[in-house]
């Protein structure tokens, strides 16, 4: 199995991390850091105890905490062993954090050595309207390598529900990673 990095963060938008997560363990070993924000807000959002959310993950989920800055996957040396790293949600302040090389947590830790090491990071913000603060610190993540993108979902799907909507940016998240997976209707599929 591929191993892969999954952060989730304080931002809005809990479900984003929670679906990606989904779909990555079907094929995937992942190593899944949730900031301490980011659990507060699923309890917000989503309704979920932190004690039951991580009892319920699958086997082939290791889950860090973002004060285990020693965690073996903090290394150069085991985190080339994977496709990459995804913040989803990212808040602004991991961004910010990312962008000036400071490793306060595991999830900027682990940013931080997949851009040196040139691995894939993939950020999905979940924030708007944006400052110039935001778009000058996406402009130094691009720059050094990674990816940024605002979760917003396409129309041309004609989705029915929030869920239609989720699938639709977590679908084009492991688009990034060549992920295989039917979250989405693509464009023009029939054509196909």
């Amino acid at each position: 199995m591929e191993k892969i990095v999954l952060c989730i963060t304080g931002a809005s938008g809990f479900i984003y991390g929670e679906r990606l997560l989904e779909e990555l363990s079907k094929n995937h070993l992942v190593y899944l850091i949730i900031s301490e924000s980011a659990f507060k807000v699923m309890e917000e959002e989503r309704d979920l105890g932190r004690r039951d959310f991580i009892k319920s993950l699958p086997d082939n989920v290791s889950f860090f905490s973002q004060d285990e800055i020693d965690a073996p996957i903090s290394s150069g040396s085991r985190l080339i062993e994977t496709k990459g790293v995804i913040v989803a949600p990212c808040s602004t302040g991991t961004l910010g954090a990312v962008a000036n090389g400071i490793s306060s947590n595991l999830i900027h830790r682990v940013c931080d050595v997949a851009l040196k090491e040139r691995k894939k990071v993939y950020m999905l913000l979940r924030e708007m309207p944006l400052s110039l603060i935001h778009i000058k610190n996406m402009e130094k993540v691009t720059l050094s390598g990674g990816t940024v993108a605002v979760a917003s979902p396409g129309f041309y799907t004609k989705p029915k529900s929030v869920e239609d909507m989720v699938n639709f940016v977590a679908g084009k998240v492991l688009d990034f990673f060549d992920i295989k997976h039917n979250l989405y209707r693509r464009w023009r599929d029939e054509d196909f």
